[in-house]
């Protein structure tokens, strides 16, 4: 009476975690039961393995079949079962040669003919399969896709035939290989907003060092169409970024054409986003919008019109660059370091300042539409700018700005400078990275007491400080880059 084994994967958050199912086949009254804390989804596996293996002409036999997911305490969830539990079933039944299987790890969903349908983590699985010394069987779409967690062999199968016909030696399947992946789009282009120089600098000085940033302005000033542009002035991500965002979006199942990520992402929540949609979780536990834009942008448009909940629940990310969701059943950990970027009106009604269309109720309009907005989360706040709107005749004869590639050929540069001289960029930095002469020391000082910085609010000062010397290509901070960084501190 042997027990056969397939090794898949569960999931906590991105990272892959072994688990074994063990297939025993028992004289006794005729029943498939599967045990292991499964959820919905992964018991009903088994009337699509049921039905998988009549389309292909077999029948269970009419014994005990016992499916053990171990180790049993972790909450066994999702589709992906399917495949490692139909294959430890033709390995009970000597239809298929457990010698061979017992070098792959496995996931795939059953289609009721058998075919294999995509799942969620395809590249998190394939890490995990090189890390136990093991191949890895996926579905034939995602072949590519697990291509991307290492090099180790994929075998990428359209059907469970065609697994069956693999391994009795039938047909052989060929290795997968690179897709030609489609280019992304093309980012909206700085050249296209017209006047807006000094808002345009500070987005500049955002990208340049990984800063956040804060965007005032009264409706239709073009806070929104800046914040697009953004990620045209940010450089690819590199190989280890790229595979950390890819891996994050293969998990979410939001991969399209299991193509990987190459452009900083950038995410868009609508203000009515909850909690949950912005930082993760669920019940069954998903990323959130702040993971969804690791190593890329997180904008959100309207400010003071998100929950304060979930404004409140950005401070700790912001900080550390990860999200811990605790659950009573689990606690995950997704990365999240983001660059955060938002825009808002002056007031309710959008018109503060503007003697001749603000309300009747400014200032208390201003107070009310503000209060979601604390403290805390404004001190995190690297760059606080006003935007001015374009006079309707600057709009006609005006003319175009530099191009998104010339600001990001400065961008690279300057990052570049940062990397060399401290490994990371400017808005990581602590102020044991920055040196000052004495005459700059004493003007931070001063400007710390008059503004009430806080010991966060000095050393963004001094980061923001530091970039705009980075894109001077000035080898100190000097007096005219904390003055230019004193303009964004102020509110």
């Amino acid at each position: 009476m042997s027990i056969i084994r397939v090794l898949t994967f569960s999931f906590s958050g991105i990272d892959p975690v072994p688990v074994e199912v063990q297939v025993q086949m028992t004289r006794g009254l005729p029943a498939f039961i599967i045990v292991g804390l499964a959820d919905k989804a992964v018991t009903e596996s088994r009337e699509r393995v049921r039905a998988a293996l009549t389309s292909m002409g077999i029948a269970l036999p009419p014994k005990r079949i016992l499916v053990n997911l171990a180790p049993a305490d972790i909450v066994k969830e999702g589709t992906h079962y399917d495949l490692p539990i139909a294959l430890g079933i033709l390995c009970a039944m000597d239809i298929m040669p457990q010698e061979e299987l017992m070098h792959y790890a496995a996931l795939g969903e059953l289609s009721l003919d058998g075919a294999l349908g995509n799942v969620n983590g395809v590249i998190s699985a394939s890490i995990g399969a090189a890390a136990e010394e093991r191949g890895l069987i996926c579905p034939y779409n995602q072949g590519s896709e697990a291509l991307l967690g290492g090099d180790i062999d994929i075998l990428a199968a359209p059907s469970l035939l065609a697994l069956l016909h693999h391994f009795t030696g039938k047909q052989i399947l060929s290795k997968p290989e690179f897709s030609d992946f489609p280019l992304p789009p093309k980012d909206p282009d700085l050249y296209e907003v017209k006047g807006m120089e000094g808002a345009k600098r500070a987005l500049e000085i955002a990208a340049a060092g990984g800063h956040s940033m804060l965007m005032i302005g009264p409706p239709g000033a073009g806070k929104s169409m800046l914040a697009a542009r953004l990620p045209s002035l940010l450089p690819n991500l590199t190989p280890q970024q790229s595979l950390a965002v890819t891996r994050i979006y293969s998990s979410a199942g939001l991969l399209p054409n299991s193509a990987p990520i190459i452009r900083p992402p950038f995410r868009s929540p609508h203000h009515s986003a909850s909690q949950v949609a912005i930082t993760g979780g669920g019940v069954r536990v998903k990323p959130g919008e702040i993971s969804l834009a690791h190593h890329g942008v997180l904008f959100l448009d309207e400010l003071p019109e998100f929950a304060r909940n979930a404004l409140e629940a950005l401070r700790q990310p912001i900080e550390t660059g990860n999200i811990s969701i605790a659950r009573a059943t689990s606690h995950i950990t997704y990365p999240a370091y983001f660059q955060f970027i938002a825009a808002m009106n002056p007031c309710r009604c959008g018109y503060a300042g503007d003697t001749e269309r603000e309300c009747h109720r400014i200032p208390k309009c201003k107070e009310e539409y503000t209060r979601k907005i604390s403290g805390p989360l404004l001190d995190r706040i690297d760059l606080i700018t006003n935007i001015e709107p374009v006079l309707p005749k600057d709009i006609i004869n005006i003319a175009s700005g530099e191009k998104s590639e010339i600001v990001a050929k400065r961008i690279k540069l300057a990052r570049e400078q940062q990397l060399t001289r401290q490994n990371m960029l400017n808005n990581e930095i602590n102020t044991n990275h920055i040196q000052l002469d004495q005459v700059v020391a004493e003007m931070v000082e001063k400007a710390s007491l008059q503004l009430k910085l806080s010991a966060r609010g000095i050393t963004r000062l001094l980061r923001v400080s530091r970039t705009i010397a980075d894109l001077a290509l000035k080898s100190e901070i000097d007096i005219s880059s904390v003055a230019e960084a004193l303009t964004f501190r102020q509110r």
